[in-house]
């Protein structure tokens, strides 16, 4: 018997930094734990003492990948305390932003960081020497992501239009025309990736997962839904910390979400999907139906086909958004009353899954404390989890092959690091009993 262990410094191809220790004894796993080690950013006590009007910008700061769904969750939980209702065309410029943040963030996943781990090369330099079509169209995605985001936030990293109540200034029909026909080739482009994607080869592997997302009465989920599961769960936003709890672990900075009394769960695009499925599209339906995807998908390696699958949903729903726009009257909408002193919170689904904001609002407006739970956190324990099956199954290979086995579990969930804090140097010590 002997003792044997690897390192990874760092995982490729994942937002952060953290570790990944795996401690086997006679080929038996003794623990395995995910180390997210990057120090903590501190922005729930930087907003502390803040006015409520300030959330939406200085959350925004925490992603620069999904900026968005930072400030919407912000911008909603404010909104209820201050007794605001967004509908018409601002509600939709929202979604269209929301739009615009899924199709950059899914297509850059996909391409750049993903795909490599499905077609045997290393990483997205590789990839575009040998597949530069797919490459191409990957880039062209993300940037009309960006652009959408540029047109409706002012800009594409930390937009700087969004406000509490709406936008400070809303774009004209003839600013957002030139959109339509990129949007039409895009929707055209995301079928050809779907398709593309379908041929790839999948491990066969099914996970019984607690699938966890929003669920709205008439649409996809973006900014609004109740909190459903697949195991019955059906709340309101507000009860969200009286079904799922932060549990801190000693060996990680950011701490792991569960469901009190079960375990793990998932939240993220198989999570919507499934929960979510008769709300896609018919296009969209239609072509999930075509390449073999059920209304749910447990085989967490074919999340990569779900995400195109949104991109072409956000590329349909993009494209009904604009042909319907007028602008509003105004650009935000005026607070009814003073903001109520209470706490208050939202959920919306940023690219990874449910996004929590919780907050305290003293009379005057200050937030008095915050609270943030972000999509991977919830998934950190899940991800976890998995782990623990790719390594019981893969005791007999090589530990360069378990390690590299290991980060493409990983990367399934395309987990965002910088938002939970943080990813990836790999270990595994082999001890005697």
């Amino acid at each position: 018997m002997s003792e044997r262990t690897i390192q990874v410094d760092y995982v490729a191809r994942v937002e952060g930094e953290g570790a990944l220790q795996v401690r086997l004894r006679d080929e038996e796993i003794e623990e395995i734990q995910l180390r997210l080690f990057e120090p903590p950013r501190f922005f729930e006590a930087l907003l502390s003492g803040r006015r409520y009007q300030e959330a939406p910008d200085i959350t925004a700061r925490i992603c620069g990948i999904c900026p968005v769904a930072y400030q919407m969750s912000a911008c909603h939980a404010m909104e209820k305390a201050l007794g605001i209702r967004v509908e018409g065309p601002i509600r939709d410029l929202r979604r269209l932003l929301y739009c615009g943040e899924w199709i950059e963030s899914h297509a850059l996943h996909i391409h750049l960081l993903h795909l490599p781990d499905f077609l045997g090369v290393p990483d997205a330099i590789a990839l575009a020497k040998e597949h530069p079509a797919e490459v191409k169209r990957g880039l062209e995605l993300k940037r009309l992501g960006n652009d959408l985001m540029r047109a409706l936030g002012g800009r594409e990293i930390h937009p700087i239009n969004v406000r509490v109540g709406g936008f400070y200034r809303v774009p004209s029909r003839e600013e957002l025309a030139p959109l339509l026909p990129r949007l039409e080739q895009a929707r055209e482009q995301a079928e050809a990736m779907v398709r593309f994607l379908s041929g790839l080869r999948f491990p066969d592997i099914q996970e019984e997962y607690e699938f966890v997302a929003l669920r709205h009465s008439e649409e996809y989920p973006m900014n609004e839904g109740e909190v459903v599961s697949s195991t019955g769960i059906r709340i309101p936003q507000e009860r969200f910390e009286e079904v799922f709890e932060e549990v801190q672990v000693p060996y990680s900075n950011a701490y792991h979400v569960v469901h009190k009394g079960r375990g793990s769960y998932l939240t993220g695009p198989m999570a919507r999907y499934a929960l979510n499925h008769d709300r896609l599209t018919p296009r969209a339906r239609a072509l999930a139906s075509e390449i073999g995807l059920g209304p749910q998908e447990r085989n967490p390696y074919r999340s990569i086909l779900i995400r195109a699958i949104e991109v072409l949903f956000a590329c349909e729903e993009s494209l009904a958004i604009l042909r319907r726009y007028r602008p509003p009257a105004a650009a935000w909408v005026e607070p009814p009353h003073a903001i109520a002193p209470e706490v208050t919170c939202a959920i919306t689904e940023a690219p990874r899954g449910m996004l929590y904001h919780r907050y305290r609002i003293a009379p005057d407006g200050t937030i008095v404390n915050a609270r943030i739970v972000a999509p991977t956190t919830q998934n950190q324990k899940r991800i976890e989890d998995d782990l623990t099956q790719v390594v019981r199954a893969g005791l007999h290979l090589p530990d360069a092959e378990l390690a590299a086995s290991c980060e493409r579990a990983i990367r399934n969930h395309d987990p965002c690091i910088s938002c939970a804090t943080h990813f990836l140097d790999f270990r595994v010590e082999r001890l005697p009993r």
